[in-house]
């Protein structure tokens, strides 16, 4: 027996686990992967290590793409994505760009960018360069990992879970193991 899924809780538990990851342990490609595979009782340590670069705007430089955003749009392409052994199928590959726009549409519409640094700038008034231990600690000091980070990781889990179920990747719950089918 299958009934349809209430996209609400397991969109806020995303939420709360991306929000208390990167809080407490900063990262937020690798926090935001931690939170979808621990929402969608997943595991795979590939794409959770390969997201490390993508910290703070890949390297922690803030001029490219938020790692929220970058390894969302990854954890979503993990599931929509071509298959090495099919690399001309077509229809996953723009599958993907479809569901990678959705996630890149929402940045605009909270943030007006989905660039690290032009984020820092929106919430924070100022841009900072992480790799550098006195812009790191302003950082930190203007509240970059006790509620600046913490909510755009949060929202961006929330937003996935919600992106994916609007594609059916996720759309019915199995009452009987609580499992995501």
């Amino acid at each position: 027996m299958e009934k349809t899924l209430d996209v609400k809780p397991l969109a806020e538990k995303a939420y709360e686990l991306g929000f208390e990851y990167e809080k407490k342990y900063g990262g937020c490609s690798q926090c935001i992967i931690a939170s979808l595979q621990d929402t969608f009782g997943e595991q795979n340590d590939d794409i959770f290590k390969s997201s490390t670069g993508l910290v703070g705007g890949v390297g922690g430089l803030t001029d490219t793409g938020c790692g929220a955003y970058v390894a969302g749009a990854m954890f979503l392409s993990s599931h929509t994505g071509r298959e090495r052994s099919n690399l001309d199928d077509l229809d996953a590959l723009h599958k993907t760009l479809d569901v990678v726009t959705k996630l890149h549409d929402r940045f605009i519409q909270e943030y007006g960018t989905a660039i690290c640094r032009n984020i820092h700038m929106k919430l924070l008034g100022r841009n900072y360069y992480l790799q550098d231990e006195d812009e790191w600690a302003k950082f930190e000091n203007a509240g970059g990992h006790t509620k600046i980070c913490p909510e755009v990781v949060g929202k961006a889990a929330r937003w996935v879970v919600e992106i994916m179920y609007q594609e059916e990747l996720i759309s019915k719950i199995n009452p009987n193991e609580g499992k995501n089918i």
